[in-house]
Formats: structure tokens, sequence, C-alpha cells
């Protein structure tokens, strides 16, 4: 007889939940979805923030200036291509962020069900060999 443990349990919700947060991620459900969960990564990653403190030095200073000044011009850019995407003249980058994630996924799915197969398999194999031991001892 099959046995079925928390171990067989958790394996068969977990491959279940993969599965629909898949879905919902690819946009396959809606694209609504796939827009929302981007929004939730891009989120997720400017909330992460270290701050650090050193004494002002001259040095210093002008180290900060010269970061002020590469971090504006970097917000110019950002925004010249946020507007440049917007109008169409370059392809859009937050697509790649979604397939890379939409491949991880999918890439975590497909483990899941492997190992889904392969314990099914296993106690098949199992209980067929505990049924030809009590054969074989009647």
């Amino acid at each position: 007889m099959l046995e079925h443990s928390t171990y067989h349990k958790l394996l068969r919700i977990s491959c279940a939940v993969v599965a629909a947060v898949l879905l919902f991620q690819s946009g396959v459900v809606s694209e609504t979805t796939a827009k929302l969960s981007l929004q939730t990564q891009q989120y997720v990653a400017n909330a992460v923030a270290v701050s650090v403190g050193v004494e002002p030095t001259e040095l210093n200073q002008l180290t900060a200036n010269l970061t002020k000044r590469e971090l504006a011009l970097a917000q110019r850019e950002k925004d010249l291509q946020a507007r440049e995407i917007s109008i169409g003249i370059a392809p859009g980058g937050a697509m790649i962020s979604q397939a890379t994630t939409t491949f991880v996924l999918a890439i975590v799915l497909f483990i899941l069900l492997v190992l889904v197969i392969l314990n099914y398999v296993l106690d098949f194999l199992r209980a067929r060999r505990g049924r030809s031991l009590t054969q074989t001892a009647t």
C-alpha cells in the first residue's frame, strides 16, 4: 500500500503552489498579473538598502561631489531610456527580468514534478517488492 506521509503531502502542495505562481507570473491567466509580479519584484529590489557613515575629509567631499554628478547623469540617462521605451524607439528591458523569473519558476516546477514522480515510482517498486516477499514467505 502506498504511504501518504507529510513529505508526500508537502511535495504535492509545493508543486501546486509553484504551478499557480508560474501561471500568474508568466501572464497566462491575465496580463495584469504579469505586470503586478514585475512591479512587486521592482518594489522589493528598491526596498533593500544599506547605509554607512564615514568622517568627512577633503577627498571624501570631492568623491561625494563626483558621485552626485554621476548619479544625476545616470538618472538623466534612465529618464531618456524610459522615454525611448515609451515611444517605442528602444526595446523594453522589463520583459527580460520577467522571462528570467518565469524560467526559474519553470525549472523549480520541473524539479518538483520529477521528485513527485520519483516518489511514486519508488513507492510502487517498494510495494511490489513487499508483495513478492509476502507471497514467497507463504
